[in-house]
């Protein structure tokens, strides 16, 4: 079943490229294909200067060999090699009126045959829009309850839980579902799993192409982009500080340009920033917070 994953994971990431080129307009993925020299490897899409994407990547990688040690002590494992392939989005659009998304879905196995897929998708506005909140969110809701309506509950508040700046008592953004460790069970077979982490990964494109053409055109002023580049300080903080993925692949040697593709094209840290009361800044870091129920 590995090689059906892996073939199924590499049509998600064609499928995803082609639909938001078309959405985008003149941005078009350039592709870097690369090798781990411990076994493995992957393909880098990256698309810069569109007319509504600034940049973002749609990353395949399948890599396998020797467990290193931290890593098996970070996720409590034993000795054995690993394989592990999966599709990681992230999108830094051009507008502070279109939020950035981000999605990753995958699947790890070990030599001595336990297996388990994760994953997640989460939104993280400049400005928070309620509507496309819950839009967001009932389409995810939507998606879970398909498979098992335990699902979006309990991945919903995993995500509140693990899209969470710590150290600045806020929420990433609005966030969404992350599920992990997920293996068979006696009510969720291996390609019941499966079935759901497909669900997920084919509703990417239509929810984040909708938002492109919904807010992409809205106007803005330098007010709006000085925030929006505050906003990606805040996004970078979370991936190289408490992100598990970014980790992950740092420490199994893989490409660190794939694997900082997630960071933006530029971003501000602006020394003890205020934001003024009842300005759309402050009603948007109003919402950046756990247990929001958006449906």
């Amino acid at each position: 079943m590995r090689d059906q994953i892996t073939e199924w994971f590499k049509s998600l990431q064609n499928n995803i490229c082609q639909s938001l080129e078309n959405a985008d307009g003149s941005g078009r993925f350039h592709e870097d294909l690369w090798d781990r020299e411990a076994g493995g490897g992957g393909r880098t899409r990256v698309l810069t200067n569109g007319d509504i994407i600034e940049k973002g990547g749609v990353n395949f990688s399948a890599v396998e060999g020797e467990t290193p040690d931290n890593i098996l002590k970070a996720l409590n494992l034993p000795k054995a090699d690993f394989y592990a392939t999966g599709v990681s989005i992230v999108m830094h659009p051009k507008s502070p009126m279109m939020p950035i998304i981000h999605m990753n879905v995958r699947y790890f196995e070990m030599s001595n045959g336990s297996w388990w897929f994760g994953g997640g998708i989460d939104l993280t506005p400049h400005y928070v829009d309620k509507g496309d909140a819950i839009y967001f969110h009932q389409t995810l809701k939507d998606a879970c309850d398909k498979h098992d309506p335990e699902y979006y509950p309990n991945f919903k508040k995993w995500a509140d839980d693990y899209f969470y700046i710590k150290h600045r008592k806020e929420t990433r953004g609005i966030g969404g579902i992350f599920f992990d460790r997920l293996t068979e069970t006696s009510h969720h077979s291996k390609e019941q799993r499966f079935e759901f982490v497909k669900e997920i990964g084919n509703t990417f494109a239509p929810v984040y192409t909708t938002l492109m053409h919904k807010n992409s055109a809205l106007p803005y002023s330098e007010n709006e982009v000085s925030w929006q580049k505050l906003r990606r300080g805040r996004y970078v903080e979370f991936n190289l500080v408490l992100d598990k993925g970014t980790k992950f692949g740092l420490d199994t040697d893989g490409r660190t340009e794939s694997i900082l593709m997630s960071l933006p094209p530029q971003a501000n840290w602006e020394y003890n920033y205020q934001t003024v009361p009842n300005d759309p800044e402050q009603l948007t870091l109003d919402l950046l917070k756990k247990g929001v129920d958006w449906v």
